[in-house]
This record gives C-alpha cells, structure tokens and sequence, in this order.
C-alpha cells in the first residue's frame, strides 16, 4: 500500500487552468491576454466581452478552479498522499509563471502537471506545453533553478471522467416531462476548433479527417450512450456537436452548431434535447452562455424541451482519478508497471507527447513532450 501512495519523483502537483476575469475591469485586459498577437482592436473586444458582462464580468472557472483544488487536496490528504496542490492559469492571475516561479522559491523540483483540457488538440495540449516552456524559459533568464514539469496524460476516457458525466445524463432525462423522456435525444458537445487543427490533432498516425480530438470525443460520446441504454432500456440516438466557434467566417470550423443542431432536431419531430458537454471539464463561461444561455432560449423559441447535463468539476470521483494519473505516472517514471484506468475501445493515452503531436500553426518551443528543449 506504501507503494501506492508514493508520488515520488514527484514533489508537487500544479493545476494548470485558462483563467478568467473576475470583475468587470477585467474582462477587455483578459480578452487581451487571450487575443494577443491577432491584432483585434479592442472595440471587438468589448463586444465579445458582452458574454462575460451579463454575470457581471466574472467568469466562474476561477471560483471552479478553487473548489477543484478543495477537492484534490481533500482527496490526497485522505488517501494519504503527501503532494501539495499548486494552481497557475494560461491568460489571468494567478498567473502560470507567478506560480512556477513560487514553487521553485519554495523548492519543488520535479511537477506533475494537470491542464484542465481532457482531450487532444493544439489549444488543449500543445499550447499548454507552449505556456510551460515560455514560464521556464522567463525563471531560466531569472537565473532560477528550472524544474522538470510532467505534464498528465489526457483523462477523456478515464473512468472518474466519464462515470459523473453519465450519472448526469441520467439525472437530465429523470427532469425532463415524462411523455418526452423515452424520445429524447442526445447531443454531445464541444468545442469547435477549425478543421485543420482537428484534422491534425494527436500523433501523426491519428491525423486525418478529425484527427485524435473528434476520436476521441465520439468515443467518450458512445461510452455514455450505452451507459444510458444499460440503465435505462431505452435507445436515445445521439450526435456530437459543438459550440463556441470563434474564428473568422472563412476558416472551416467543426460543425454541426448547437443551435443549428436543435432547429433540425425540432424540425425532425424530436420530442426532447439533453444537451452534454462532455468536451468542458467544469460549468465555466462557454456552458453558462452557449448552453444554458444561447442554445436554452434557441430551444424555448421552438418549443423544444431540453436539459443540461452537468460538467465533471469538483466531483469526488474526478479528484480521485487525478491521483490516479499522478501515482500511475509516478510509478511509470520510477520503473514500475502500473495500471492505466481507462474505458472505451482507445485505450489509454500516451504519457509523453510524441514529437508532431498536434503541431503548432507557427514552430514554438513546447515543455513536457518528446521534443521539449528542457529535459
């Protein structure tokens, strides 16, 4: 059991997050820090900013963020694993390289690294991987000691992911009218990302149309709809769709849209919509707008009962596959076999990211890969 328990080599876990404003003096310096280097004026960035000014420019992925960290640190203390939680974002305080730093000061060497994206992409893997090197590359100029940073395996099909997603697909259905229930169908969602950054997402073997990420989605997608036929009897037909979409109207993004997807189900005489964000790791910004929001009263003006399955969050069972990943990771890097939890036909990802993995738009040093320039 002391075995289990051992996070050796490693001496800390850092939570690594997007961010987000917290009052409404934030919000256009947030958007900033998310659009730099595009070139958006910042009149634009005003108008995105809407989304977050309806709830009073506070984006709840920080507060999230907070609750997942209460939860972690419950979960180690209680199952006896002695590694302190540290929590550092991508685009707002507390900032990435603050916290690297901090850690360092305090004198951590060796980090796991837990980014809140489940999924293969550029924008959930890479350019995290991106924000370490950069945070390195800021404390080697500083003249500190660099750590090494280990960045978790991707946790899609992890079975502490997907089990609280399917107990919530089951509680959406139990909400909805009884005469509609046993209809219902099952839109899964994501984020969109453009074609060519889907398409060339994963390893190279993965690449094609779709790539690793619509992969692995569809394959997280049918683990839960079979759940819901097991416990339910009943057939619900699903799609996967997405949301958020946020580039230019010429670049070919992932579609179908939500709320096209729900005009077309109306159209098709669907009795009922359980809207699943499987692609989101908590209720942060994009499922209180383009779900709860946007896609909600795109429903109610067809007249299309829908629900909102909850995101995995805090949940007790997602803090206690994190240490799962970090003691499985733990034991790999000390030369010991250790059982890789994972559901569905992929199997369980790869611990280091491969070089061409995912590829950036532009060649940029990445951390924590096979072609990571610190070792």
């Amino acid at each position: 059991m002391s075995d289990q328990r051992d996070p050796a080599p490693y001496d800390a876990l850092l939570l690594l997050s997007f961010g987000g404003p917290e009052g409404p003096d934030d919000v256009v310096p947030f958007l900033e820090n998310v659009t730099r280097g595009r070139g958006i004026p910042k009149e634009r960035l005003k108008e995105v900013g809407q989304h977050y000014f309806l709830f009073g420019g506070v984006s709840p992925i920080n507060e999230q963020n907070r609750a997942l960290l209460d939860a972690l640190r419950k979960d180690f203390a209680e199952h006896g694993l002695d590694l302190p939680v540290h929590w550092g974002n991508r685009n707002w305080a507390p900032y990435l390289t603050d916290t690297l730093r901090e850690m360092v000061v305090q004198g951590h060497r060796r980090i796991a690294v837990l980014a809140t994206s489940a999924y293969a992409s550029y924008s959930g893997c890479r350019q995290y991987r991106e924000n370490l090197a950069d945070a390195l590359a800021t404390l080697e100029a500083e003249g500190l000691e660099l750590p090494r940073v280990d960045k978790l395996r991707h946790y899609f099909n992890h079975p502490g992911f997907v089990r609280p997603m399917m107990e919530g697909v089951l509680e959406s259905l139990a909400d909805l009218p009884d005469e509609v229930r046993a209809g219902a169908r099952l839109a899964f969602t994501t984020h969109s990302i453009p074609m060519s950054a889907a398409d060339a997402s994963g390893t190279a073997e993965e690449h094609g149309e779709g790539g690793a990420y619509v992969r692995q989605h569809l394959d997280v997608a049918r683990l839960i709809a079979d759940a819901v036929r097991e416990e339910t009897g009943v057939e619900h037909p699903w799609e996967l769709v997405y949301q958020s979409r946020s580039g230019a109207p010429h670049i070919p993004w992932l579609e179908p849209d939500i709320c096209e997807h729900l005009e077309e189900l109306h159209a098709a005489g669907a009795p009922a919509v359980v809207m699943v964000p499987i692609g989101f790791v908590s209720d942060h910004m994009e499922v209180l707008y383009d779900l709860d929001t946007e896609a909600t009263a795109k429903a109610a003006e067809l007249g299309l009962p829908v629900r909102r399955a909850s995101t995995v969050g805090a949940d007790p069972r997602f803090a206690a596959a994190v240490r799962d990943l970090v003691l499985e990771r733990a034991a790999t890097e000390r030369g010991v076999r250790a059982e890789r939890c994972a559901l569905g036909s992929l199997g369980p990802s790869h611990d280091l990211c491969p070089v061409g993995c995912c590829p950036a738009r532009a060649p940029k040093p990445a951390a924590a890969g096979a072609d990571s320039p610190y070792a």
